[in-house]
């Protein structure tokens, strides 16, 4: 694996520009995309070019594959790399799936409300599938409760009845990129807000809220 690949990337400037990757880079890229998507309490903004560029890297690995010798140690190898890239590439894409399936009212209405330019959390294949699970979830409550209710009663608001993702909670990280005065927010009304400084390589302990900016621009890296 040694060509290079063109990523599409976004510019709100200059509208769309290419970020070209190694194969090795891309793969890095998509296990950090994985590991964000694991430990953050939200759903991420969406990597579908990252997922696209890498699953057209698996086929050439295939076709590589195909035309390589039987019997050489090198195929062997590259079989299990192949292995281990889909496995976090599944991994991410279920990950992603649990999230819209748990919070779907508020990840639609989030990208309802998304403003224009702003990074979108859903690809196009995710948003058709939060909408229809929430058009099926209405329907079977409809059918299965609702429709034996007081008229009254026969309404349910999704967004109230389905809990917020937790922004709350807190998660590991590690700096990737040093960030000064980083204000964090008090735990208990007796407590101040302070301002702290994250060095690069030091890993922390810190509620979500307060560095999710830092996961979104890559700065930080949850572990």
């Amino acid at each position: 694996m040694t060509e290079e690949l063109d990523l599409p990337g976004q510019d709100s400037d200059a509208g769309s520009e290419e970020v070209v990757l190694t194969p090795a880079e891309l793969i890095d890229r998509l296990e950090q995309a994985w590991m964000n998507e694991k430990f953050a309490p939200e759903l991420l903004e969406n990597k579908s070019e990252i997922v696209e560029c890498v699953m057209e890297q698996l086929q050439h690995m295939e076709e590589n594959l195909r035309r390589a010798k039987k019997g050489d140690l090198k195929v062997s190898i590259h079989q299990m790399e192949m292995e281990r890239i889909r496995f976090v590439l599944s991994s991410y894409l279920r990950c992603r799936l649990t999230k819209i399936e748990k919070f779907f009212p508020h990840v639609l209405e989030k990208e309802k409300t998304r403003r224009e330019g702003e990074p979108s959390c859903l690809s196009p294949e995710e948003c058709a599938f939060a909408r229809e699970y929430m058009a099926n979830t209405e329907t079977y409550l409809k059918n299965v409760a609702l429709k034996h209710m007081p008229p009254n009663l026969q309404k349910v608001d999704l967004l109230r009845a389905v809990p917020k993702p937790d922004l709350d909670s807190y998660v590991f990280l590690r700096v990737k990129e040093r960030q000064e005065n980083i204000l964090v927010e008090p735990e208990t009304d007796e407590q101040r807000d302070y301002v702290i400084d994250l060095e690069e390589g030091s890993q922390h302990l810190i509620r979500y809220k307060t560095i999710a900016p830092l996961v979104a621009s890559g700065a930080v890296q949850l572990i």
